[in-house]
């Protein structure tokens, strides 16, 4: 059965760090480039980062960048995004997923993504 888990949330402090993990099962993680999105209160999903399959390719999200890093471990299928110097407006559902490739340019839209999971809370509050 596909399966996609995020982990690694929780309520951290301004400036904190957190590091999710998305580990997929029921299927081969290693074919497909993965997103990381977020999604607050009352705001569309919008794309954080995403990964090439091969881990060659990065993007960002311009509010993430230098914050932010996206890695993988195909051998057990897993992608990660460690989020330092986390600021209140990080706070959202942060959600993974699988399916398209990652853009050089853009991140390609939440459209673009077959496999979801079910999201992790990420708050930041002092």
């Amino acid at each position: 059965q596909l399966q996609i888990v995020e982990s690694g949330g929780g309520l951290v402090q301004p400036g904190g760090s957190l590091r999710l993990s998305c580990v997929v099962s029921g299927f081969t993680l290693h074919y497909y480039g993965v997103g990381w999105f977020r999604q607050a209160p009352g705001k569309e999903r919008e794309g954080v980062s995403c990964i090439s399959n091969s881990g060659g390719t990065t993007n960002y999200a311009d509010s993430v960048k230098g914050r932010f890093t996206i890695s993988r471990d195909n051998a057990e299928n897993t992608v990660y995004l460690q989020m330092n110097s986390l600021k209140p407006e990080d706070t959202a559902v942060y959600y993974c997923a699988a399916g398209s490739e990652c853009g050089v340019v853009h991140i390609p839209g939440p459209d673009h993504y077959h496999y979801w999971g079910q999201g992790t809370q990420v708050t930041v509050s002092s």
